[in-house]
């Protein structure tokens, strides 16, 4: 019911019969092992600071729990384990890097890094940051403070807080609506971003590095904001507590029909709504309850789409954030990790239980969600004009991993004409400002770096993307990065063999585990490592990622590709209407009728040939390519 007016925004404030008494965070509860962790840790510095200067190589498990705050994982090299000496420790360092925004400067010591503490690549993520691998432990300090006093950050990059906040990577300067999706991914990344000062102590030792950015005013007052208990009072972390999130939290923004962020797998989607005028915000539509993330034999974890929350005006996108946030950081299972993100949550209320409960911390009720046109899948490849007479050009980067002759030329080309960057949600990179006078010469000492041209590439390739995997994650059963390129040749060979056009197009996304950081549950054909050299096959998302693909078969080993995907594609040949998607196919037949007419489909093919060898990985853990082509895995157009 609708209780008194709160002058202090000046709305009404929403009362539900289970409104309790006292935060529930400070409950006494059943409490997984990393919620020890966290409280104990004074807000993310002990153990930490002690074991980065001890002697060892690694870190102990509490201290790994509390790294992933700070922007690290620790992993173990698999392929570089010495007989009788155990594990080969390193460490991953990811940036923070709202809408994927990187300026000139921070690609140079990003560049610079790689080579002189990391494994001589850089991997960009699908969430529009980097990657640094094989870091040693010796050198976090300086690789962590060279990032930080360089214009860039790790903070909260990975652990049980807000991740980086994904945008859409149009790079354009003459379109009020992305400009103002990226400010709000940026808003949104300072609004969350943990407050302690434990960051600084730890790599800076207590300096707190002065830049010259300044997070907007609006941010900061509406973050201190507590008039409907979303905060903690004269707490370091007046949001997050001493306990943070149950879980990892996943924030993307975006204009009305642009998913090029995968919109439906966040915890919260934001959509920038303009004025009649096109020029001024009006407001932002928001989604909530998405996620990738399962264990396989757990049918109680399972990928899921966002619902519509609602509508909110300008003034109130922070109010509402921090209102969502505060519902999962309050009501968000902590004695089961598996269960802790926010889509079960929202799965186990309901969008409107859900709803009501984050109005009463919103105080006021959401208006309604405002239509919208239908999504579409863009990457941003090739040239293009930004709108203030520049150029922008998109690269397209196998599996977004830069190394070789080809880092060699990218790092040239921005250092020698001075270009910021964008990296995309597709692991691929843009360079922005560029001038129209100097494009036959980047794209020449592009060309030299043995940077291909975008239609020398397959649009399978274009259009797949894989997690690392093997052999550092520690989450991998099998590969993903490595196997990926050799698997969607094969595939590129059915699909011609069956009579499917040459330049067909297959949304393909590869992961080593179940987790679905390369987002596989929303691919038209999706592979999930379940063992060595064995996938489940998910078949029927979309090529404008609205729509889950669904689990057709187990434990599908990579020599069975042939004899498993052949006739199912032959079916979609001979059955499918006028260009109609592989996925779009299997979710208007259903399984069902997808298994009956590959096994009719079958008859009438030759026996698959077996597969060639896949060339053997080179153990740097990078995946890399063969030296002869180690240059070639970038592409532009």
């Amino acid at each position: 019911m609708l209780g008194q007016q709160r002058p202090a925004r000046g709305q009404l404030h929403v009362v539900n019969v289970a409104t309790p008494s006292k935060n529930p965070a400070s409950r006494l509860a059943k409490r997984s092992k990393v919620e020890i962790i966290k409280e104990k840790s004074d807000y993310l510095r002990h153990p930490l600071m002690e074991e980065l200067v001890n002697d060892a190589t690694f870190i102990t498990e509490d201290s790994v729990q509390l790294m992933k705050f700070h922007g690290s994982y620790q992993q173990d090299h698999r392929e570089k384990r010495a007989f009788g000496q155990g594990k080969a420790y390193c460490f991953m360092m990811r940036t923070r890097q709202p809408a994927g925004v990187v300026p000139n400067r921070l690609y140079l010591v990003m560049d610079d890094l790689a080579d002189q503490y990391g494994n001589g690549t850089l991997r960009l993520t699908t969430r529009q940051a980097y990657q640094l691998h094989g870091v040693l432990k010796k050198d976090l300090k300086t690789v962590f403070s060279s990032v930080i006093k360089n214009m860039g950050s790790t903070l909260a990059a990975c652990g049980d807080v807000n991740r980086n906040v994904m945008g859409p990577a149009a790079p354009y300067t003459n379109r009020p609506d992305y400009a103002a999706a990226q400010k709000a991914a940026n808003d949104i990344a300072d609004l969350l971003t943990p407050q302690s000062g434990a960051y600084y102590d730890v790599w800076l030792d207590g300096e707190k590095f002065m830049s010259a950015y300044k997070e907007d005013p609006k941010v900061t007052a509406d973050r201190a904001f507590n008039g409907f208990g979303t905060n903690f009072e004269n707490s370091p972390e007046p949001i997050y507590g001493a306990q943070f999130l149950p879980r990892k939290f996943k924030i993307a923004t975006t204009v009305p029909g642009d998913n090029s962020v995968d919109l439906f797998t966040q915890d919260v989607g934001v959509v920038v709504i303009m004025d009649e005028t096109g020029k001024e915000v009006k407001g932002y539509n928001l989604t909530v309850g998405g996620g990738m993330g399962r264990t396989h034999r757990d049918d109680e974890t399972f990928p899921r789409l966002a619902d519509p929350l609602g509508y909110v005006d300008k003034d109130d996108l922070f109010h509402a954030i921090k209102a969502v946030v505060a519902v999962q950081r309050d009501y968000g299972r902590r004695d089961n990790r598996k269960q802790a993100r926010l889509k079960y949550l929202v799965h186990e209320w309901g969008i409107d239980r859900f709803r009501s409960v984050t109005e009463q911390y919103f105080g006021k009720k959401f208006q309604e969600f405002k239509p919208l046109p239908a999504w579409e899948y863009k990457d941003y490849l090739g040239w293009g004009e930004q709108g203030d007479g520049k150029l922008f050009y998109g690269i397209y980067v196998q599996n977004g991993r830069i190394k070789g002759e080809a880092k060699k030329a990218l790092r040239a080309v921005i250092e020698k004409f001075n270009l910021p960057v964008i990296l995309t949600p597709h692991q691929n990179i843009i360079l922005r400002d560029v001038e129209p006078a100097t494009k036959e010469e980047v794209v020449a000492m592009l060309r030299a770096g043995g940077v291909q041209d975008l239609v020398d590439w397959d649009s399978v390739d274009r259009l797949s993307m894989a997690c690392p995997a093997m052999p550092l994650c520690g989450l991998a059963v099998t590969e993903a990065e490595r196997g990926l390129p050799d698997i969607n040749k094969r595939l590129r060979a059915m699909l011609t063999k069956v009579g499917l056009p040459a330049d067909q197009e297959l949304h393909v996304r590869m992961t080593g585990c179940p987790n679905g950081c390369a987002r596989p549950y929303m691919a038209e054909l999706g592979f999930v490592g379940d063992g060595p050299n064995s996938y489940q096959l998910y078949f029927g998302g979309n090529t404008n990622q609205t729509r889950l693909a669904q689990l057709y078969a187990d434990r599908v080993k990579v020599k069975d590709l042939e004899t498993t995907l052949e006739p199912i594609f032959a079916a979609w040949k001979a059955n499918r209407r006028p260009k109609e998607s592989f996925g779009d196919w299997v979710s208007r037949i259903g399984f069902d009728a997808v298994k009956t007419q590959a096994a009719a489909a079958a008859a009438s093919l030759p026996a698959p040939a077996a597969p060639a060898a896949a060339p053997a990985a080179n153990g740097n853990g990078n995946g890399a390519a063969p030296a002869a082509a180690a240059g070639k895995q970038l592409a532009t157009k």
